[in-house]
């Protein structure tokens, strides 16, 4: 068994395993909450080293997350707990309800590497709740510098508790970044960031720099990042459509191998500069190393520019600098976690307080429709009904036509052939036309004249027919008047078979437009699905599942009238096929015994 096998067999179980574990619940006062595994295994992070507090990047949208109206305004409410008890520190970068977008911060005590175990909780829905972000506290002593570029925000401020904050900025913010918002730089100018002890690095420490980064052209020698003091310069530059790490110390310069950036594409960059080599990382894997000698610095920072004005066009996201060499591990968590093309983070359930830990996954698909499945639903439920109506209304009528025929036959038997007519009794048109007087008769159990017999409305045509035309049924008939009787028998079991197929075009629209009616919905569902997945770039299978399930639903409901309509008009065809043959037979007959009376009278006369 490879270990990708491995990877996802160990995922499957913690998923298992995820609500049999969190049984208690933190606090009543919160209302719901969602379960999260990180997956450090080869399906997920691919990481084999342990790391201690790691800011890992919580992406909330529709596919993974259905109650952004159940938090509190600008997620105020959300609190995430490591085992139900311990609080982990987190920051709300934005939670907006109207677009279904979320982003939070949260400081993961430990990540094990090729590990899928590791779990916490996010609590929500109290209302009441104060904010619980805490920037300052998510990140390690190490981390001296990170900038979201918020909205609104003139100068890019620090969310580190060292409040690093710009000190001069001709950056624009573009709220369509990778993570949010992101800094926009047009070749005019950069940020700058004053030296402070906060950003000091040593030999044995070290610096990283990390950053989201996605040009639209070539450049010339543009700089993406630069610290430098009087003792070296650390510098991350774009020539052309390359990076370049550079380290200049001691009156001596060295730089890595160039490692392409693919234009108008978002790709993660790292550089790490350690006591005695410098590292470029591109999307989380090392691309170029040179060996260095670094010294001691207490460094100014510039992003998107310097002082020679070697400026950037193009946007840069989540910078971050730290007085510390991470880890290669590190930098791949980093780029992984942050990126929605891999499934680091994993989704679970939500659930209520007092729910149980039972999994109700019905309920899950309900809070992934959307409205265009609600919609359909909605028609397959009014399609459903009618179909219902249609099943009962007619197998009631049938089973009192069946009834009836057999009564209406019993006592025919017993009447002479002098005397056909001793049953017909006078009936108006709407007792004959009308299907739901049959039908409330059905429910009643009445029997007004056999008016629920389809033979009885043919002898009673008959009977009339000979009445009005021929002077009663014991006239002697002609070939042309028993053509004549013969024609209105026939229109009057046309007619009966009209009442009796009555309504049932409505269980072949179910069974033909329920399924057809289910795949437009579950098809309008996954583009909405994959809209939204486009839209907030999150493409794991966590993302995608709930939507995929609720659409699918519609096709289900589609289906549940199909199927039942089906068989329902299978049946009744077949009980509608044997009355009107029961039709056909009677018609003959007392055609045969019109014609033997009418035959026994004239030799009378004759004679």
């Amino acid at each position: 068994m490879n270990k990708s096998l491995i990877g996802r067999f160990r995922l499957g179980l913690a998923l298992i395993l995820i609500p049999l574990c969190a049984q208690a619940w933190w606090n009543d006062e919160w209302k719901s909450r969602k379960q999260f595994s990180v997956d450090a295994g080869a399906t997920g992070a691919d990481i084999q080293e342990t790391l201690n507090d790691f800011p890992l990047l919580v992406r909330l949208h529709t596919g993974n997350f259905g109650f952004f109206l159940d938090l509190a305004e600008n997620g105020k409410d959300v609190r995430f707990m490591l085992d139900d008890k311990t609080a982990l520190k987190h920051q709300v970068e934005k939670i907006d309800a109207l677009t279904e977008l979320g982003l939070v911060w949260v400081k993961v005590p430990v990540v094990r590497g090729g590990v899928s175990t590791d779990s916490f909780s996010m609590y929500y829905g109290n209302a009441a709740a104060a904010d619980g972000s805490d920037a300052q506290g998510l990140y390690d002593v190490n981390q001296a510098l990170v900038f979201h570029f918020r909205e609104g925000e003139a100068l890019p401020q620090d969310a580190t508790a060292y409040a690093l904050h710009a000190a001069s900025s001709k950056a624009a913010v573009d709220p369509a970044g990778f993570i949010g918002a992101a800094a926009k730089f047009d070749g005019q100018g950069g940020i700058t960031v004053n030296a402070n002890p906060a950003l000091a690095i040593t030999p044995d420490s070290g610096l990283t720099f990390s950053a989201w980064i996605k040009i639209d052209q070539a450049q010339t020698n543009a700089t993406l990042f630069e610290a430098k003091d009087a003792a070296g310069r650390i510098e991350l530059v774009v020539q052309g459509t390359s990076a370049i790490a550079r380290y200049q110390g001691g009156g001596v310069a060295q730089q890595t191998a160039a490692a392409n950036v693919d234009p108008a594409k978002w790709q993660h960059l790292a550089v790490i500069a350690r006591k005695d080599a410098l590292e470029l990382y591109l999307n989380g894997q090392a691309v170029g190393t040179t060996p260095i000698q670094l010294a001691a610095m207490t460094p100014s920072v510039s992003l998107g520019g310097n002082e020679q004005g070697q400026n950037l066009s193009g946007l840069v996201d989540e910078a971050q600098v730290a007085k510390q060499a991470r880890s290669a591990d590190w930098i791949k968590l980093q780029f992984r976690s942050q990126s929605p093309d891999f499934a680091v983070l994993n989704f679970g359930q939500d659930e209520s307080s007092g729910s149980g830990d039972d999994l109700n996954y019905f309920a899950i698909i309900l809070q992934s429709l959307t409205v265009d499945g609600w919609v359909v639903i909605a028609l397959c439920g009014v399609m459903f009904v009618i179909s219902l109506l249609v099943m009962v209304g007619k197998t009631l009528t049938l089973n009192r036509a069946r009834k009836e025929n057999e009564d209406f036959l019993a006592q025919y038997r017993t009447i002479s052939t002098t005397n056909l007519g001793q049953l017909d009794a006078e009936e108006t048109e709407d007792e004959r036309d009308n299907e739901q007087s049959e039908f409330l008769a059905a429910v009643a159990g009445k029997h007004d004249h056999f008016q629920g017999s389809p033979i009885y409305h043919i002898y009673h045509a008959g009977v009339q027919e000979l009445n009005h035309h021929f002077g009663g049924a014991n006239a002697v008939l002609s070939a042309e008047a028993l053509n004549v009787v013969r024609a209105r028998l026939d229109a009057a079991v046309v007619r009966e078979g009209q009442k009796l197929n009555k309504n049932m075009v409505l269980l072949t629209i179910a069974i033909s437009g329920g399924p057809f009616l289910g795949l437009l919905g579950t098809v309008l569902g996954v583009m909405i699905t994959f809209a939204v997945i486009a839209a907030s770039g999150d493409v794991n299978i966590n993302s995608i599942a709930p939507g995929i399930s609720g659409a699918l639903l519609a096709t289900v409901a589609g289906l549940a009238v199909a199927i039942p309509a089906l068989f329902a008009y299978n049946y009744l065809l077949t009980r509608i096929k044997d009355v009107t043959a029961d039709m056909h037979v009677f018609t003959d007959e007392f055609l045969a015994i019109v014609s033997l009376r009418s035959a026994d009278r004239q030799r009378a006369t004759q004679s």
